[in-house]
């Protein structure tokens, strides 16, 4: 197997761990992110002034010589497939796609083929320069399989490791479009009483709880407060629907990301997204708000209505801003045309 060997000298004042020293000043050409220079010291690729170091506590001092053996990126198990992908922006780094309705991100056991990577293995070809010693896209985010929208990939550490940070942070801005059942909107005095809410200036709706698993259906997440991951979502009305208001079109921006986040958040406030089979429950719409015609859209929408529609980071190389937006898709679109929104 063909290998590199990536050479340099402990500048002064380093951080007294072996892994943060290198992590500070390995070359930024050898692309080395933290989590592949602490798998490379334990697989012993790593000599401090000739001799192999597995313990990343390692005490370093400035001056030292080391020297990374790196094995070229071997190939993955997972199948490249030809798969057409909307592809919005395209690099030597990344990839940002706009995702369909009914395809899974990542492979799992359940569906190990015909997913986001699949299709991004054979998209990218070489160009993917290796993700953790394996040639295949890094995935910092997802969406779920029926949710539609972008979607950023790295093609390398470096690319990877900033993109994760970044999200890790919650520096990356993702805004999102949903129908949701009713208009959450500060004059309804039932959403003021309801634990966790709160509306902030403009009619933004403000949604701040844990989230972990249901108790008795681990496919779920469920609201908490005494437990779990901190989550916080905001949402605004862009338009109500009906007459009076049976539905509407929201923004929704969240400040961390967490699995469902916007789903579960509009369900725990009473404004369930249309078409959500986990966390929709059994609603129906007013036909005299609506009409029948926005009553049948509605009992027909066979996803939760939901599209990530705005994705902005700093490029994880570069450093410049990068944002991109996604139209609403078309059976969205339709739907609050016939719920008599004006798009």
């Amino acid at each position: 197997m063909a290998t590199s060997l990536v050479s340099f000298v402990i500048a002064e004042d380093p951080p007294a761990r072996l892994d943060k020293a290198l992590s500070r000043d390995v070359p930024a050409e050898a692309d080395l992110s933290r989590s592949r220079l602490a798998k490379l010291i334990e697989e012993g690729a790593v000599k401090v002034a000739g001799e192999v170091v597995t313990n990343p506590r390692f005490k370093v001092a400035g001056g030292e010589e080391i020297e990374i053996t790196v094995e070229a990126a071997v190939e993955t198990d997972i199948v490249a497939e030809d798969i057409p992908l909307s592809v919005v922006y395209e690099d030597d780094d990344l990839i940002v796609i706009d995702k369909p309705a009914g395809m899974v991100v990542h492979p799992a056991p359940g569906t190990p083929n015909g997913t986001v990577v699949n299709a991004l293995m054979f998209h990218c070809g070489e160009s993917l320069s290796g993700i953790g010693g394996e040639k295949r896209p890094g995935i910092v985010h997802r969406i779920d399989k029926d949710t539609t929208g972008l979607l950023v990939a790295a093609k390398n550490d470096k690319a990877h490791h900033g993109l994760a940070a970044q999200f890790e942070k919650h520096s990356v801005e993702r805004r999102y479009l949903a129908v949701c059942y009713g208009a959450p909107d500060q004059n309804d005095p039932r959403i003021h009483g309801i634990r966790g809410t709160n509306f902030e200036a403009g009619n933004i709706l403000k949604i701040q709880t844990f989230l972990g698993r249901h108790k008795t259906d681990r496919q779920r997440q469920a609201v908490s407060f005494e437990q779990g991951r901190h989550a916080v979502t905001r949402a605004r009305i862009i338009e109500s629907l009906g007459e009076p208001a049976s539905a509407a079109l929201i923004e929704c921006w969240l400040e961390t990301g967490r699995t469902h986040q916007i789903r579960v958040h509009m369900s725990h406030v009473g404004h369930s997204l249309i078409g959500d089979p986990v966390y929709g429950g059994k609603r129906k719409l007013n036909a005299k708000a609506v009409g029948e015609a926005g009553v049948e859209a509605a009992g027909r929408f066979d996803r939760q209505a939901l599209h990530a529609a705005t994705l902005g980071f700093d490029h994880p190389v570069t450093g410049e801003w990068m944002e991109f937006e996604s139209e609403l898709p078309d059976d969205m679109a339709e739907l609050v045309s016939a719920l008599g929104g004006s798009l």
